[in-house]
């Protein structure tokens, strides 16, 4: 009986293990459970892969917009100009007084002597910054040595210059010639005639904007064409309801709008009929093309470099072109091949702020090798200015300073002893709790909010300096609090509750052992939120901006309570003028700011790799 039943139970056991075995290793259903889950694991890997490359296609981009608009405010372009400051003009005992507009004026008709009439003059002077004359005299009152001669001296170039020669106005295309010409005239209207259909590129130019002027044209009679169709039909509408109408008042107000719709109708039909005009005009135009025509601001410019001088094309045909000698030719000699050339500006004129004569007298200089691309020194020296190639962002900076001293000043004792209190004597009741939820929730108010609370407390109760730093730097201190608090929480709580025991085991009292024994090994730990919360209050714009720091202020501050703004505010204020150099600038104080807050971030690493201690 014991055999025959271990023999059962034995069969039973090796049969349910067979079936395990069984159902394991040969159903169908179980490996397609496990295709499908591994295949959603890989399908998840792919999309979590794809969100970081596409953040990180985002970042760089982004960055890369950033440095490639601000690497060109890093440098500036200077000319060269022979400047007469013997004691004649400038009194070396009195530097400061000489005219030195007169004496950098005086300089460039030396340097361009044809740009002798009073409209070539205004255009000559434009192309130097309109602060030349400052930025000379702050030279001569610090190096006297320069004065007593008459050699060149760098002065910066206008703003428009300075992008002209960086090549950010527009782009400009050498157009190859093959044939020799021969020139009629050396200044005023020139013409330059060559044995080649040396000119067919600015033929198709011609003929490419006049059939884009067609095109629009055409747009806009078709669209006339359709309120045409749209009026009358009201029109008919109206006056059908009109003879159907038995109420006067109804009828008179139909009558009225009938009125209207005609007077709308025939000022469309008077617009048509100018339209159609100007079309037949500009097909005409386009007809003639082969023949020659005659080029306008809308079209690019053409600029043909002939005889030491340059010509811009008014007037082309296939084989010559008649226009303005901006810059005078040498001699009106004939030219070989190759010893001319002709430069298509693709811009055209009209849709730039730099004409075609400054374009010509830049080139110019820059061919005599005067112009020369410098470290840009105005950019790290200055404050603010209305005048792009004179501002600066020293100002800020020296204002981010003082700002940034006041909330450290202000910010770590006291979020510190807060911390210290709260987490290591303060009794564990409703109270503190209620302190600590109020804490945890004043992390997450929006920054305005403290700049709101700055406006109505430290200005209008107090009175307190407007666009002082010392106002900004308490503002941000409020704002900044609650992070150092919570962090300086996280060092106390993250020490062994045995350092305590230990201090209290040898007699210390509990004040020793907090700030002998706990708090320099919290150090690091609250060092490291200290400099990311003020990181934070670094890029803090809004709060700011409610206290008056966002003021025009030129002077550099020379303590917390001198009017002054600070970096974020600054490029604030710059992306709102609409001049492109101010966009370059922008950029750039944000490379800078950016440098600042990566700096004090990475700060922040170190010192929680070099003092962190693992308990």
């Amino acid at each position: 009986m014991i055999d025959i039943a271990q023999d059962t139970a034995g069969s039973a056991i090796g049969g349910s293990v067979k079936g395990i075995s069984s159902g394991v290793h040969t159903t169908d259903e179980a490996r397609k459970r496990l295709k499908k889950r591994y295949a959603l694991e890989t399908r998840f890997k792919a999309y979590g892969i794809g969100a970081i490359a596409l953040a990180a296609t985002f970042l760089v981009l982004l960055l890369f917009t950033i440095v490639g608009t601000g690497l060109p405010a890093f440098t500036y372009n200077y000319v060269n100009v022979p400047l007469n400051l013997t004691a004649e003009k400038v009194d070396p005992g009195n530097p400061a007084g000489a005219s030195y507009s007169k004496i950098i004026r005086d300089g460039l008709k030396v340097e361009m002597p044809f740009a002798s009439d009073r409209k070539n003059r205004r255009v000559l002077y434009g192309l130097v910054s309109s602060g030349a004359n400052v930025t000379l005299q702050r030279q001569a009152v610090a190096d006297t040595s320069m004065l007593g001669g008459t050699g060149p001296i760098a002065i910066p170039l206008s703003d428009f210059a300075d992008l002209y020669v960086k090549g950010l106005i527009t782009d400009k295309k050498a157009i190859e010639t093959s044939g020799s010409a021969t020139v009629s005239g050396t200044s005023g209207q020139v013409t330059i005639t060559s044995d080649k259909p040396e000119f067919s590129a600015i033929i198709a130019s011609l003929k490419s904007h006049y059939e884009m002027e067609i095109d629009l044209l055409d747009g806009k009679i078709d669209a006339r064409g359709r309120s045409e169709i749209s009026v009358k039909a009201k029109i008919t509408s109206l006056e059908a309801r009109l003879q159907n109408e038995k109420d006067p008042l109804v009828a008179k107000r139909l009558t009225s709008e009938i009125e209207g719709n005609k007077a709308a109708l025939e000022k469309i039909l008077s617009s048509l009929e100018t339209q159609r005009a100007q079309l037949a005009t500009l097909r005409d135009k386009l007809n003639n093309v082969p023949n020659g025509g005659t080029l306008n601001a809308k079209m690019p410019s053409f600029f043909v470099q002939v005889n030491g001088g340059t010509i811009k094309a008014d007037r082309v045909t296939p084989t010559s072109v008649t226009g303005t000698a901006f810059i005078p030719l040498t001699s009106d000699a004939p030219v070989a091949a190759g010893a001319w050339g002709v430069e298509e500006l693709e811009t055209p004129e009209s849709f730039r702020k730099f004409s075609d004569k400054e374009i010509a007298y830049t080139d110019y200089l820059v061919s005599k090798g005067t112009v020369e691309n410098e470290w840009n020194s105005i950019f790290f020296k200055s404050g603010a200015s209305r005048e792009p190639e004179m501002a600066g962002i020293w100002g800020a900076a020296v204002g981010s300073f003082w700002t940034m001293l006041v909330t450290l000043s202000l910010s770590f004792p006291i979020g510190v002893a807060a911390a210290i209190y709260l987490e290591e004597f303060a009794p564990k009741n409703r109270w503190t709790h209620l302190i600590e939820v109020n804490i945890n929730n004043l992390a997450a108010v929006p920054s305005i909010v403290f700049g709101l609370l700055g406006l109505a407390v430290f200005l209008n109760v107090f009175g307190l300096p407007r666009s002082a730093p010392v106002v900004g730097g308490m503002v941000l201190a409020l704002m900044t609090l609650p992070t150092i608090i919570i962090a300086s929480r996280a060092a106390l709580q993250a020490v062994p509750p045995s350092i305590r025991e230990a201090a209290l085991g040898v007699g210390a009292s509990r004040l020793q052992a907090v700030f002998h024994h706990v708090l320099p090994l919290a150090m690091p730990g609250i060092l490291t939120g200290t400099i990311i919360g003020m990181a934070q209050a670094l890029g803090e714009t809004a709060p700011l901006l409610m206290i008056g720091m966002v003021a025009f202020i030129v002077d550099i501050p020379a303590s917390p309570v001198d009017p002054s703004t600070v970096l974020p505010v600054q490029i604030f204020m710059w992306a709102d003028f609409p001049e492109p150099a101010f966009q370059q600038k922008t950029s750039a104080a944000i490379m800078v700011l950016l440098g600042f807050l990566i700096s004090m971030n990475a700060i922040a690493i170190v010192l929680r790799k070099r003092f962190e201690r693992r308990w």
